[in-house]
């Protein structure tokens, strides 16, 4: 039985290789089903801006194309390309693509239709845009960065999760879609500016949303969703791993406090005062035991207490195991999401091609 073709079939990508975020939302669109070719330095061009990050995982789906930006052949052939594409994403400071000669006025009287995705730390405009930075820059500066970590601690950055990946690629990805859909029904292209300073002071509505209600303030460690609640963290076991607990509703926080021996009289919820002491007997608690026991012991509950998997025993987790959530392709992964008809295997990383072959492929 043939698969049912992925969403983006026939959509075609030029992604000029980069760092971080392009990277990302490059796999992503491939992995729904875009055909995307990834514009990579050739041997001949040490000094073209691109780098070659992410190996085996980050690559899957799409071929690499050699290119030499500086060669004016290549370049040609590089617009011949953009004749031919849907769309392009790029994620170099602001002005690169325009000193090659390759900038969203260049490449839109090539391709009237073609939407123009960008991704960059600062925007394409603003005071710092010109300025370098990298994920922990931009998310403290959106005011994202500030409310993680412990209280007596510097903020922690969240790997590169929020800025790069959350504020940056998914942005993009998501901005290069809705403008996809406009140029089919308008048939004009536009141009996609996807900041990660912007999507990660986004993905903070909530916050600003309970601040000025008095349910959200500046004090690290103090809040509902930042660690202040004793039913809302993570907790150290006693062989040193540790359980999250995220019991919110009143429901659930009463089956964490019932499989933990206590009743609501010890233990009250919403009593920021108590929260302090009810911490300290959480901590001594969860101590006791170790980590899978627990998990153990509140499986099949309402109480919200999952183990705290590391990288390597995510994989095998049976409930990531039964949904495929992780695949081995030489290098176990994650599978593409979201799922499309169930499907959920990635493309490997296939053969490169030159030039000349990619442009017979788009032909």
């Amino acid at each position: 039985m043939t698969a049912p073709a992925k969403p983006l079939s026939g959509i075609r990508i030029l992604e000029f290789d980069g760092l971080g975020p392009v990277t990302f939302a490059g796999m992503v669109l491939a992995d729904m089903g875009a055909e995307v070719l990834r514009l990579t330095r050739s041997a001949s061009a040490g000094a073209a801006v691109f780098s070659d990050v992410g190996g085996e995982v980050l690559h899957r789906g799409r071929a690499a194309v050699g290119v030499n930006l500086k060669d004016p052949a290549d370049h040609a052939r590089v617009l011949d390309l953009v004749a031919g594409a849907d769309a392009i994403i790029e994620g170099f400071r602001p002005g690169v693509m325009e000193r090659l000669g390759l900038g969203p006025d260049v490449l839109a009287a090539r391709n009237p239709r073609l939407v123009f995705g960008r991704v960059t730390g600062w925007g394409q405009t603003g005071p710092m845009a010109d300025q370098v930075g990298h994920d922990i820059n931009y998310i403290a500066l959106s005011g994202a960065l500030h409310p993680m970590g412990e209280p007596d601690r510097p903020p922690r950055a969240p790997l590169n999760l929020v800025g790069d990946y959350g504020g940056g690629a998914m942005f993009l990805v998501s901005g290069l879609l809705a403008a996809l859909l406009q140029a089919k029904t308008t048939g004009k292209g536009s141009v996609v500016d996807a900041a990660m300073t912007d999507g990660s002071a986004l993905l903070t509505s909530l916050f600003h949303a309970f601040r000025p209600r008095g349910l959200w303030s500046d004090a690290r460690g103090a809040n509902l969703l930042d660690g202040g609640a004793p039913f809302y963290r993570c907790f150290a076991c006693k062989d040193g791993r540790f359980v999250a607990v995220g019991a919110l509703e009143p429901r659930f926080y009463a089956a964490l406090i019932a499989g933990l021996g206590l009743t609501p009289e010890e233990a009250p919820q919403f009593d920021m005062a108590d929260w302090p002491a009810l911490h300290a007997r959480f901590e001594a608690l969860f101590a006791a035991r170790d980590r899978d026991d627990w998990a153990d012991h509140f499986a099949g509950t309402d109480a919200c207490v999952t183990p705290v998997l590391t990288l390597g025993e995510a994989p095998v987790h049976p409930h990531n195991a039964a949904r495929a959530t992780f695949v081995d392709q030489g290098v176990i992964q994650p599978a593409p999401a979201p799922r499309f008809d169930g499907q959920a295997s990635p493309e490997p990383q296939p053969a490169g091609l030159s030039l000349d072959e990619a442009l017979t492929r788009w032909a």
